[in-house]
């Protein structure tokens, strides 16, 4: 323990029932070696690196972009703050900067954590939902993508299964019902007019050419809500990946 600090795991779980992206594939995991053969048992697994909770690098989207090795310990260990928009936001909504400012001291360089509420539909929970966690949150649109790159973050943590609207993901072409529901939601007949096809999966393409990255399928505690503290991500110094499964961490004074 750090002295003068509490620790918060904001990790998932990992396991082989840890559900990756949809349209990827899940984890396997198999002994390869085992106490009662071979007296040690050995693990081996075979999974996407977007299981779980994971840091998306810039190489995730960027062929030139820094790889995992390439982002420093003391970028990805800094200020933050978590946002709690949860009752602000349901299914297919959009969220705004303005309401993550209107719950939380948000400072410029901060690693911001979006807590929409989703997390409580991740699969290792009593109301566990992939549906809703990984097709039906909320989501920004440009006007969010801009303002990140205005405030000059961090990095971003989210609670459900992307930073992106679901709805500006591959989500909208594998599941046409629900594209026709959050039509309804938001009263268009396209979704393009408020997901244009220039702007697809902008939390990725807008951003990290700026160096802004995110943290898919966090979770944190109540406590925290609203809060200011210091948050660490930690990855495998993993050369040449494009993206990592993570474990990351808030400090808080005790």
């Amino acid at each position: 323990m750090l002295d003068g600090y509490e620790m918060h795991d904001l990790t998932q779980p990992w396991s082989q029932d840890t559900p990756a992206w949809p349209t990827y594939d899940n984890p396997k995991i198999w002994y390869e070696k085992s106490l009662d053969t071979e007296k040690v048992n050995g693990q081996k697994i075979e999974f996407m690196n977007h299981t779980g909770t994971h840091l998306d690098g810039e190489k995730h989207f960027i062929a030139h972009g820094r790889d995992i090795e390439s982002m420093p310990l003391d970028e990805l260990v800094g200020d933050a703050v978590v946002a709690d928009i949860s009752d602000k936001v349901g299914d297919y909504d959009v969220y705004t900067s303005e309401m993550i400012e209107d719950v939380c001291d948000v400072r410029e360089g901060d690693i911001l954590f979006i807590h929409t509420g989703y997390q409580k539909y991740a699969w290792h929970r009593e109301e566990a939902d992939p549906h809703a966690f990984f097709c039906k949150h909320p989501g920004p649109n440009m006007e969010f993508a801009e303002w990140c790159r205005d405030m000059d973050l961090n990095y971003l943590i989210l609670d459900c299964g992307s930073a992106d609207h679901p709805m500006n993901t591959v989500i909208r072409d594998v599941r046409p019902e629900l594209a026709r529901e959050a039509r309804r939601k938001h009263g268009v007949d396209d979704l393009d007019e408020i997901f244009p096809p220039e702007g697809y999966q902008l939390m990725h393409t807008e951003l990290f050419p700026e160096g802004i990255v995110h943290v898919e399928n966090a979770q944190v505690p109540a406590e925290l809500l609203n809060e200011r503290c210091q948050i660490g991500t930690f990855p495998w110094r993993f050369r040449g990946g494009e993206s990592s499964v993570s474990r990351v961490v808030a400090f808080t004074e005790a």
